[in-house]
């Protein structure tokens, strides 16, 4: 898997950015934040004060109450489909900072516009503004998602994506909570929203004037401006990196999955909670304060690095909590339509919201690694189209998940029937994707590994490249050494092992998965000898990360053994490659004598807790080894050294 798109960003200090929130003081990020929150707001408070508009104050008999949402929303969506392909070209030739104050531009005159039909109750004019916010959101999407790795490393990816999902559903909420209270106001109503629209417009306009440059990717793309042939040539590209393309689905199943909660809140609050159009409210307060929440937290839960084994955290609790809320809800006695004062008293209801809260927290935890990933592994010169096909993938699962929710309505089943199926359809969908992509299973079992069994905590993480090929060496203490040095990079790694180990039968198949090389002595199979060294200098050749244990075996005393002479075969194999690959050395510590190593009396994995829980482990990493430099004892007194940083 070649990894030739990390960020260009420099790595900052740990004192200059000690959280995401940090990245609101520098102009790197704060400008962009708050332009994409304004346009967020902007683009709610104005549908959704469309949407009360004609559904409560006006007769228009063309567009009944009922279809008003549907057709407001439909209008948004179109222009996700037909022209995110031309925007994800526009973003890859030009400037990102030239494009987003073309985009501001165009939202000051929609809602110039969208003002005048407010004032005149002018519902075509509207409608058309719709379509033509739509089309604003479609220009900005690809520009948002390649903007961040221009501008922050691959430390701050997750925290600034994480930011930015939280910013966009609060903004969300605010918009929608304005558009309902400013459209409500007798008389005047229609006349204020006009002039907060334009205002907000302006507010994003002025700050998308600080943004910095983003230069242009690829300025020497010629775009093609038929958007039905660009579609198929944008999805033919994302598929051309399975990992992206696949994760790519992932997020589209989350919107899917999403859509379906907040596209029912008004009906299961009034059908199934008996509460009134403020219960509604409160439901979509509950959903973006719990999504902007998981997305806040993938930082700390990451550790700063683009960490996809969460992904499988968010997905099992989206679908615990999604099924739970069948639970919480199919019971429920019908009673009058409740006030929101009354709706919160009953402490049935609170289980409810709990279940709210928590499926859309795990759904930030879901979304916001594979945003991240995306940007980290997508192509540079193709990154904004990445993002397109992104939008496109992500239009298309939406409709689905309106057009499928309405046949099960009409088929008679319930709102709480339709939250059980589509919990069980997510745990079926992510098992898929995690079988497709093993990645993201073997990050979330180095996840477990490294929080759950052991306390593992790792110094001198920036010497591990976010680009290029390297060679990682490291002491062999247990059996899951490698699952220890998996959680500690933020790439994947491809292990030379030991031919024994592939029998074991966990960790064989575990290491099958994680496409390890098996090796076996010369003088005991020398095809797979040989097989071993051609596997290992074709993932150098793709510019990955390869890990070898140069001891050979598992410590049998604890002690570090002599290193043998498989790393310099590897570094021959490079240079007649013509590759210049630098070797990392590593130290994992306080390893032996746990459960996964052996002991002086006896074998490993045969007394669980016979060092207890929550052992504290540790992985020091020293500073790159340029190839030239490199001889196994030299390097063997580099990894003693980090051995004994831990032991001190």
């Amino acid at each position: 898997m070649s990894v030739e798109t990390a960020v260009q960003a420099p790595a900052p200090s740990a004192h200059e950015h000690p959280n995401q929130f940090a990245l609101l003081r520098q102009r790197r990020f704060a400008p962009f934040f708050w332009t994409q929150f304004s346009g967020a707001a902007n683009d709610n408070l104005f549908k959704f004060a469309f949407t009360v508009m004609v559904t409560y104050q006006l007769q228009i008999s063309w567009l009944q109450p009922a279809m008003a949402g549907l057709v407001i929303g439909a209008l948004f969506i179109l222009p996700f489909l037909l022209f995110s392909a031309t925007s994800g070209q526009l973003a890859d030739k030009y400037d990102k900072r030239t494009l987003i104050i073309f985009v501001k531009r165009l939202e000051m005159f929609i809602m110039a516009l969208a003002a005048w039909g407010f004032f005149s109750a002018n519902i075509p004019i509207l409608l058309g503004c719709t379509f033509l916010m739509g089309l604003h959101s479609t220009l900005f999407g690809p520009v948002k998602f390649a903007y961040l790795p221009h501008h922050l490393n691959e430390r701050e990816l997750m925290g600034g994506n994480g930011m930015v999902e939280m910013g966009t559903f609060v903004a969300i909420l605010m918009g929608n909570v304005a558009g309902g209270l400013i459209i409500a106001v007798p008389e005047i109503g229609a006349h204020h929203v006009g002039f907060s629209c334009v205002g907000v417009a302006l507010l994003g306009r002025v700050v998308a004037h600080y943004i910095p440059a983003s230069p242009a990717t690829d300025p020497g793309l010629k775009i093609n401006w038929n958007p039905f042939t660009e579609t198929v040539r944008n999805l033919k590209l994302a598929h051309g990196n399975l990992v992206v393309f696949r994760s790519l689905l992932g997020i589209s199943w989350m919107w899917f999955f999403g859509a379906v909660f907040l596209s029912q809140f008004p009906s299961f609050a009034k059908e199934v909670l008996h509460g009134n159009e403020q219960v509604a409210s409160l439901l979509l307060v509950v959903f973006s304060v719990g999504i902007g929440t998981g997305s806040l937290l993938c930082e700390v839960l990451s550790r700063r690095h683009v960490e996809i084994g969460l992904v499988p955290v968010g997905a099992i609790g989206m679908s615990v909590f999604a099924i739970d809320l069948y639970f919480a809800s199919r019971g429920l006695p019908p009673a009058p339509v409740m006030s929101l004062a009354s709706f919160v008293a009953q402490p049935a209801h609170w289980r409810v919201m709990a279940d709210l809260a928590l499926l859309s927290l795990f759904a930030g935890l879901y979304s916001v690694p594979m945003y991240a990933l995306i940007q980290l592994r997508a192509q540079v010169t193709h990154r904004a189209r990445i993002i397109a096909a992104n939008n496109i993938l992500n239009a298309l699962f939406m409709i689905a998940s309106s057009v499928i929710a309405g046949i099960l309505l009409g088929s008679g089943m319930t709102i709480p029937q339709i939250f059980l199926l589509v919990g069980l359809a997510n745990a079926v969908v992510a098992f898929y994707i995690f079988m497709l992509v093993p990645e993201y299973l073997l990050r979330f079992i180095a996840l477990v590994a490294s929080r759950c069994i052991y306390r593992f905590k790792v110094t001198g993480d920036e010497h591990i490249p976010v680009q290029g090929a390297a060679v990682l060496t490291c002491n062999h203490v247990s059996f899951v050494d490698p699952v220890l040095l998996m959680a500690a990079s933020p790439r994947p790694i491809y292990f030379v092992m030991d031919h024994r180990i592939f029998k074991m039968p966990v960790l064989g198949w575990l290491f099958r998965l994680a496409k390890a090389i098996p090796v076996a002595p010369r003088t005991e199979d020398p095809a797979a000898y040989d097989a071993a060294f051609e596997a290992a200098a074709q993932v150098l050749r793709n510019g990955d990360l390869l890990a070898i244990f140069p001891e050979g075996s598992i410590t049998k005393d604890g002690t570090l053994q002599e290193f043998k002479g498989g790393i310099m075969k590897i570094l021959e194999n490079a240079k007649r490659d013509g590759l210049s690959v630098p070797v990392i050395p590593m130290a994992l510590t306080n390893l032996w004598g746990s459960f996964f190593s052996r002991v002086e009396r006896g074998g490993a994995m045969v007394r669980p807790f016979r060092r207890g829980v929550f052992n504290r482990v540790g992985l020091n990493v020293g500073a790159l080894v340029e190839p030239e430099k490199v001889a196994p004892a030299d390097l063997q007194v580099k990894v003693r050294q980090l051995l004994q940083q831990g032991n001190t």
